[in-house]
């Protein structure tokens, strides 16, 4: 399984040059932890950043910055990590552990934002398939209780 096919499609995006408040908003909104930073040369949506709530938290408000003046581009983990489309699951997970990040902003092979990738995603679906294993497991053992009584 690739993260393309697990990844979410919809993506929250706001621009460097916005403020932390706007992507509070957003965050609030859409009941999500993160927004993506992109820049758009040519129309494509690159990711650049992220911008977390636990950023806002530690980065703006603990230190009681204006949140109207402050842009999420002076705040944004600068050294992004994204995955393509194409990866495996397994791989994309093992970089997650590696770089210690809980979201990975997934793109094309031009490197255009096409989806993100969570932990929450991984752990859903890793979930599922350890179920489908268990599943099977006691398939096999009522199958063998039937044909060997």
């Amino acid at each position: 399984m690739t993260v393309g096919e697990i990844c979410n499609r919809e993506v929250i995006v706001i621009q460097r040059d916005e403020s932390v408040q706007e992507a509070a908003k957003l965050m609030r909104q859409f009941h999500i932890g993160a927004v993506i930073v992109i820049d758009k040369p040519n129309g494509c949506t690159i990711p650049v950043g992220i911008v977390t709530d636990r950023d806002l938290v530690v980065e703006v408000m603990a230190t009681e910055l204006d949140e109207t003046v402050i842009t999420v581009g002076d705040i944004m983990a600068p050294d992004i990590f994204t995955v393509k489309e194409n990866t495996a699951t397994y791989e994309a997970i093992e970089l997650m552990r590696r770089k210690t990040v809980r979201r990975l902003p997934v793109v094309d092979e031009s490197g255009e934002l096409v989806g993100i990738l969570t932990l929450d995603d991984a752990l859903q679906i890793l979930s599922e398939q350890i179920l489908d294993v268990a599943k099977l497991v006691r398939y096999e053992q009522k199958k063998e209780q039937r044909h060997r009584p």
